[in-house]
């Protein structure tokens, strides 16, 4: 498969995406919704078959953003989806374990330091913070450094 070729594939879902920029050659961006993000997780890693790196988390002004890495190794692309979380007070996002067991790490770290709920996580439970770490209180979130 090619980058013409990618794009293409890609587009076949841009009814699950609310954008598709690709301002670098190698670097394509997609966003999408929560409600959506489980069904384009799960196209770029069976359909596309490109592969998982990372997942990262942003606290803006507005919401928190999950950022899902893939990298497609054939051609040297780097997919990364954006999925905004607008509700703060209680965030949560489907989880990708089921189709991609690898993420089930990562989806903890970023439910201890954020609080973001991974829906139908396998063993949501801490990872990071200790045990007598006070419940409700996110490191990473912008609140907590003022």
């Amino acid at each position: 498969m090619n980058q013409q070729q990618l794009k293409a594939k890609i587009s076949s879902i841009s009814n699950k995406l609310t954008s598709i920029q690709q301002n670098l050659p190698n670097r394509i961006f997609l966003t999408c919704e929560t409600a959506n993000s489980y069904a384009a997780n799960k196209f770029l890693f069976e359909d596309v078959g490109a592969r998982f790196c990372i997942i990262t988390a942003i606290d803006t002004d507005r919401c928190l953003e999950l950022i899902y890495h893939y990298c497609f190794d054939q051609i040297g692309c780097i997919i990364h989806l954006k999925v905004l979380v607008y509700d703060k007070q209680s965030p949560s996002v489907e989880s990708i374990t089921p189709f991609l067991p690898a993420a089930e790490w990562i989806e903890r770290e970023i439910h201890d330091l954020y609080g973001i709920d991974f829906k139908n996580h396998p063993r949501l439970k801490r990872l990071i913070l200790a045990d007598d770490w006070p419940q409700g209180v996110y490191p990473m979130r912008k609140e907590v450094k003022k």
